[in-house]
């Protein structure tokens, strides 16, 4: 719980128009549902982000990082603790010669696109996915055979006791949407990446073939987390949930989707109970079937049961 004294101390040093209260989580995931978090923090820099870090560390008070909320499902009760999200206002992206340096706000669309215009290849395969560097970073974000550790090659970082680091990519420890970061807590502040000269017309036109492919397959029409369930190994999650029977499965506002069965949509005003439980109802049923367990991709945050 956000007590008076840290909210005016958030208020004092950030202002008002960073820091906002009860403030529903609906509006800040793409799956478009969740209640209220107690306080949501907007740091415009990197200094006001580790004010509000500090503050909520010397006060107790939980705090969790969120930038365009693409991976996230947020309960309906919402969340009692401090909130800060990293986007819009962190958000630089500059380039010099192959490399590029994105705060961790930028999302991933903005870099594919300034990295183009520059002649710069390799982040073609993030270009559809709808989140931020930091979230990419954290996860090692993935799509169409490229995955963020490809063309990392350090972080700035947050530690949890406040101290400002270099992690290089080794020191990363990227895997399948696992990261050291994540494991440790580290708030991504920035990424440098390495890319490759290319003509921008192709960078381009690659950009737009997966566009196309993403549009075709993937149920981009609705609100959504993205793929539902991670890829267990030797398997494809939407073959395993479709074999089950479970296309277009719903309760609620809440079905997996009828175009690509590895999506859980919101088609009508889904709850985050929905969702939940067609979640739960797609893990049960794909084990009795199948015999495989699939772990949801997406991070689930107030639940009483909460999957990290």
């Amino acid at each position: 719980m956000v007590d008076e004294e840290l909210k005016s101390a958030l208020l004092r040093c950030l202002g008002d128009e960073a820091v906002r209260f009860d403030v529903p989580m609906a509006q800040l995931t793409t799956f478009r549902v969740g209640g209220p978090a107690d306080c949501l923090v907007e740091p415009r820099d990197e200094e006001g982000l580790a004010f509000a870090l500090r503050a909520c560390r010397e006060a107790g008070v939980e705090v969790r990082i969120v930038g365009l909320g693409s991976d996230l499902l947020v309960s309906d009760e919402g969340l009692r603790c401090v909130v800060v999200r990293i986007a819009d206002n962190l958000s630089d992206v500059s380039i010099s010669g192959n490399i590029v340096r994105a705060c961790a706000g930028a999302s991933n669309a903005k870099v594919a696109r300034v990295a183009c215009e520059a002649g710069l290849a390799g982040y073609e395969f993030a270009s559809g996915i709808p989140g931020t560097v930091g979230g990419a970073a954290i996860m090692n974000a993935g799509a169409y055979g490229g995955e963020f550790r490809d063309v990392a090659r350090s972080l700035r970082c947050l530690t949890p006791d406040g101290r400002i680091v270099e992690v290089s990519a080794e020191e990363a420890d990227w895997s399948y949407r696992h990261s050291m970061m994540d494991d440790e807590r580290y708030v991504v502040l920035s990424a440098v990446l390495e890319l490759s000269f290319d003509d921008p017309a192709a960078i381009a036109e690659r950009m737009e073939d997966l566009e196309r492919r993403r549009a075709e397959k993937q149920p981009l029409e609705l609100p959504s987390a993205g793929s539902t369930f991670k890829r267990p190994e030797g398997y494809f999650a939407g073959k395993l949930v479709q074999d089950a029977g479970l296309r277009g499965y719903r309760v609620g506002g809440a079905q997996v989707s009828t175009k690509h069965c590895g999506f859980v949509v919101n088609v009508d005003g889904a709850s985050a109970a929905d969702v939940r439980r067609v979640i739960a109802d797609v893990q049960d049923r794909v084990q009795a079937s199948a015999g495989v367990r699939l772990q949801p991709e997406v991070r689930m945050w107030g639940f009483r049961e909460e999957a990290r």
